[in-house]
């Protein structure tokens, strides 16, 4: 039988074949190296003191956490927020409620908060339609906001309520949430915890690129340091730390940023303590 030439073209069929083969060998199975962060548009966070923090994402959804208005460095009040897609509330406390059924009803925003807090937010006025969960338990999560992915994780802290009610004496576990935007881009809020082995395994699984973490002036530098430092854990992506539940102006003997940077410094992190500005707009990534 007459053999067929062998041609060029065959010979190039050939060869793409052999590297994609060498390419499917070579790529790691399971590999514990962090997926890239999908890449398109910015999230602005903007500061509104104490906890009250706005962001925007980069289809221009708004998400809010604890918005205390009242605060004393509050630049803004509840009827100059026109837009909120989401408030996430940490615990039950009047300076994490802050204005909370106040802008929702303006806004017709999303509610989430963790235990008994979200019946109490619908007894409080919160139309049922706007609060989705009945319990929002650390080791949840909610996707009700188009391309944006919330996941509730445990904060050590109280969550009791002002005022209680016959329905719902008690807040309930406090909350923590990690907020990721459709580009890819994390978000750690802590609510008001002090430092907890698990935000280690949290930085492992979520890899936040901003951790915004309780500062409050009694709190431990130490405490503040150790976060920073679990949350590094196996997770390069962390490269912005804002504090929350601090005064622009710290008073007298309250816990500062230089503080908590010094403490930071003192365990060798390598992580930059920043002070976002009072209400003005900072881009990520």
């Amino acid at each position: 039988m007459r053999r067929l030439p062998f041609s060029s073209v065959s010979y190039v069929v050939l060869l793409l074949l052999g590297l994609a083969a060498l390419a499917i060998v070579a790529a790691p199975i399971g590999s514990a190296a962090p997926a890239d962060q999908a890449s398109g548009g910015t999230v602005t966070v903007e500061w509104f003191g104490w906890s009250h923090y706005r962001f925007t994402s980069p289809t221009g959804k708004v998400i809010l956490t604890n918005p205390f208005t009242s605060n004393p460095d509050s630049p803004i009040k509840p009827e100059d927020i026109a837009k909120a897609d989401l408030i996430v509330v940490a615990d039950g406390h009047g300076d994490e409620v802050g204005s909370t059924v106040a802008i929702a009803n303006l806004t017709g925003a999303t509610v989430l908060a963790p235990g008994g807090v979200n019946a109490w937010l619908v007894e409080q006025g919160i139309p049922r339609a706007q609060v989705p969960k009945n319990f929002f338990q650390p080791g949840d999560r909610f996707k009700g906001i188009d391309g944006i992915t919330v996941r509730s994780v445990e904060s050590v802290h109280g969550s009791e309520l002002s005022p209680p009610t016959a329905a719902v004496p008690y807040g309930g576990v406090a909350a923590g949430y990690f907020i990721t935007f459709e580009n890819g881009w994390t978000a750690y809020f802590s609510g008001s915890s002090a430092a907890m082995a698990e935000q280690g395994l949290w930085a492992t699984l979520y890899k936040p690129n901003l951790a915004i973490l309780h500062m409050g002036g009694d709190h431990e530098p130490l405490d503040f340091a150790e976060q920073v430092k679990l949350l590094k854990t196996d997770n390069p992506n962390l490269k912005t730390v804002f504090p929350h539940h601090n005064r622009v102006t710290p008073p007298a003997g309250s816990t500062t940023v230089a503080d908590v940077q010094a403490a930071i410094d003192g365990m060798g992190v390598g992580m930059q303590v920043t002070q976002p500005p009072l209400g003005q707009p900072v881009t990520f990534p």
